[in-house]
């Protein structure tokens, strides 16, 4: 019996539709590329979102199961890269985008890898030990963007990491009580004792130590997205104004993290939707 096979449209559609659910805040954002760019961020996103949830939701599956199933994606992945064309449905998209920008398969190693360590690691002691996690969760996710953004510059990639380190911190800092769910802190071990604020992780109150320790964080969070800043003058038209607007809207949760007494225990720091749409909007209009 004969299947229907898998259209790059169809591929790309499916990864769009994983971003306007998943990623509210990134797909607003790519509303203001130009439409050439725009569906080879959505395959990066759906890619991405699907090998994340095959780590986070697939119920009460057992850790090794996953694990295969992380590694047969990855495996699966490059044996279709290699081929030049995948008909999976959400490798379909990824895969020509990755050729058509030459993004290099290596980032994708490194992302996968961090992938595969939230099966098994629960926390990180330092700074540099959480960096080494990012680098293939977030700083690698500025890597790939930057060949379908096309920098006027290649100075704009240290930058494009430590953006995409800015945007982790920040939904690490926003989900803590969501991740301490699944057994998972991201905020350093040494940043925790040096505040004082263990007991805040185990009883879920944001007690003075651990409203110190946010403080510190989210001071952190700002100095990258300041790094990143330098780098994002260096993207041209379009390309600058979408990726300043999702700078501009993930910043703000930080803001929004503050505005609630730095309580993340008791409501989700959000940024409204129409603030979404009018950034975006905005960042269209000025182009025009």
């Amino acid at each position: 019996m004969s299947t229907t096979p898998i259209t790059l449209e169809q591929s790309y559609a499916h990864s769009k539709a994983l971003n306007k659910r998943n990623g509210t805040t990134y797909y607003w954002a790519t509303t203001v590329l130009p439409v050439v760019k725009r569906h080879h961020v959505h395959a990066l996103y759906g890619f991405c979102r699907h090998a994340d949830d095959i780590v986070d939701d697939l119920g009460d599956v057992a850790t090794d199961v996953r694990a295969k199933a992380l590694a047969d994606f990855g495996d699966r992945f490059f044996e279709d890269l290699e081929a030049g064309d995948s008909d999976d449905l959400v490798l379909k998209a990824m895969v020509h985008t990755v050729r058509a920008f030459r993004i290099d398969p290596d980032c994708v190693r490194r992302f996968l890898r961090s992938m595969a360590m939230d099966l098994t690691v629960e926390t990180y002691e330092t700074w540099d030990d959480l960096l080494d996690y990012m680098d293939g969760s977030a700083a690698v996710i500025g890597e790939m963007m930057l060949p379908i953004l096309e920098p006027t510059d290649p100075a704009a990639l240290a930058p494009a990491r430590e953006l995409g380190n800015a945007f982790q911190l920040t939904n690490f800092l926003r989900d803590i009580d969501e991740d301490l769910d699944r057994s998972r802190v991201y905020v350093p071990q040494e940043d925790i004792r040096r505040f004082g604020a263990e007991s805040a992780f185990e009883t879920r109150t944001a007690t003075p130590e651990f409203q110190a320790l946010m403080r510190f964080e989210i001071e952190r969070a700002r100095q990258l997205y300041a790094v990143a800043d330098t780098g994002i003058a260096l993207l041209p038209g379009r390309s600058g104004r979408s990726i300043r607007a999702a700078r501009t809207l993930y910043a703000r949760i930080l803001d929004q993290i503050e505005a609630q007494g730095l309580d993340v225990f008791h409501a989700r720091a959000r940024v409204p939707t129409w603030q979404k749409v009018t950034i975006a909007g905005r960042a269209l209009l000025l182009g025009r």
